[in-house]
């Protein structure tokens, strides 16, 4: 049920947008377990005066490449697990594209996934895969 935001920069190409996407969606099945086609994701494409960032922060490089992914998902995933997430997508994305690692940012907001959730008909729906 993750809502995932990413926000890069406009020149990238659309292969690179989509196989960004698609890194963050394989990584979110691998490490929190989440169905297939539980995919939603909102690729924002930023004009240069529209990404702020620090050429370096906490000793890690950041360069005009620099990408932002926002995951909005239901609490009960452990620090491990945000861990691995947050490796794998970061890996995956540099691995595929030419943005470096150095350049994913990841911010995760959870919520009570079982009633701050709609997925259409104005209706909380109940998430057979999510532990009770």
């Amino acid at each position: 049920m993750p809502f995932v935001r990413i926000s890069l920069p406009k020149k990238l190409s659309l292969e690179t947008k989509n196989t960004i996407s698609e890194s963050i969606h394989q990584s979110l099945i691998a490490e929190f377990n989440i169905p297939a086609a539980d995919y939603f994701h909102v690729i924002e494409e930023l004009e240069p005066h529209q990404i702020k960032y620090p050429e370096s922060y906490l000793d890690i490089s950041h360069s005009d490449e620099i990408i932002y992914v926002q995951i909005t998902a239901g609490q009960g995933r452990t620090l491990e697990q945000k861990k691995k997430l947050y490796h794998q997508i970061a890996t995956r994305i540099a691995a595929s594209t030419e943005i470096l690692i150095n350049n994913v940012i990841i911010v995760l907001l959870e919520n009570n996934g079982l009633e701050n959730w709609s997925f259409g008909n104005g209706e909380i729906q109940e998430q057979k895969h999510l532990k009770k």
